[in-house]
């Protein structure tokens, strides 16, 4: 089992699937959710309308469309209420559900970003050890997952959920001359 904190883009991930950070509807707004259903194209778009819902804490999976991945999981995130509705355990919930349906669908290799810290609120600091000690924990259950890689667009939130990790932030490669 291999977690890993990378600064990159989340679509360009050389994985079996990528994790879209969605809401319950399955509507593909902006963000990280609006740039993956952009570059999936109208196939993504259709098959998450045809599920339809997922409560938050849950994950689906759709295909991937127009994606070099095999699929697609959407898993919804709670949104930051202050942090006294239940969020950190809807967001391990979330984690543990992208876990379980990789496992299902024969994923073993899976991107992901940092769940409901964008639009959706959820301070970093509060979010990175929930989300790193739930994909550890499911992961240790489902030995067929074998990658979870983090990505991300700021090196501060890759530092803190690698902190979160108890590893040490990867050093970056040194740029080509």
């Amino acid at each position: 089992m291999i977690i890993e904190f990378l600064v990159a883009d989340l679509l360009r991930q050389p994985v079996d699937a990528i994790v879209n950070p969605a809401n319950e509807r399955l509507a593909h707004g902006g963000g990280v959710a609006g740039a993956i259903a952009a570059a999936a194209g109208p196939e993504l778009s259709a098959a998450s309308r045809a599920i339809g819902h997922c409560p938050t804490g849950g994950a689906v999976v759709t295909v991937a469309g127009e994606l070099p991945q095999r699929a697609v999981i959407h898993a919804v995130g709670p949104v930051w209420a202050g942090g006294d509705a239940g969020e950190e355990d809807l967001l391990a919930a979330c984690h543990r559900a992208v876990v379980a349906r990789a496992r299902e669908n024969g994923l073993a290799t899976l991107a992901l970003p940092a769940i409901s810290t964008g639009i959706f609120g959820f301070p970093v600091d509060r979010a990175a050890p929930v989300a790193v000690a739930a994909l550890r924990e499911a992961m240790a259950a489902a030995p067929g997952v074998t990658l979870a890689r983090f990505c991300f667009l700021d090196p501060a939130v890759r530092d803190a959920y690698a902190a979160a990790a108890g590893g040490a932030t990867p050093t970056p490669p040194p740029p080509a001359r």
